[in-house]
């Protein structure tokens, strides 16, 4: 009975031992950068006069206090540009706001699938020519996911 007791306490102790490593290593392994990352995304306009900006393709999620966007009117136009964060209360998960963005799995993060839809008529971007620039905030600084040229509505 003693040798079988004795080899229990050991790999308890063994145990015990490599879970405390663990635990006080674990805090100074960072994950891996995993590079800047880049988007593919598909704009178009619909019928009732908005344009649905999707992603198509992300690399990496990304959260929502990262991503920022800004709709440039075109050349020669005299109109404001419309600019905020996808995590704003008025953008987030809101509707009948100008610029809206919709998480489709509510992750709080920016993923494959998520979209923003723009009220062509608040905005005025019926006529296109705008530019949606879409861009994230990280570690190695902004990278801007995408330049969306806005179709028209009308």
């Amino acid at each position: 009975m003693s040798p079988v007791i004795a080899t229990v306490l050991l790999m308890a102790i063994t145990v015990l031992l490599a879970s405390a490593v663990y635990l006080m290593v674990d805090d100074a392994i960072a994950a891996p950068d995993k590079g800047a990352p880049h988007a593919k995304m598909s704009v178009r306009a619909l019928d009732n006069g908005f344009q649905v900006v999707r992603f198509t393709d992300l690399s990496q999620n990304l959260h929502t206090s990262s991503v920022s966007f800004t709709i440039v009117p075109p050349p020669g136009i005299n109109a404001s540009s419309i600019a905020g964060n996808v995590n704003d209360a008025d953008v987030y998960g809101s509707v009948g706001e100008t610029v809206t963005f919709h998480d489709r799995d509510a992750s709080f993060t920016v993923n494959r699938g998520d979209y923003f839809v723009i009220n062509a008529t608040a905005a005025g971007t019926e006529e296109g020519g705008w530019t949606m620039f879409i861009r994230a905030l990280g570690a190695s600084g902004t990278t801007e996911l995408a330049a969306m040229p806005l179709p028209a509505t009308e």
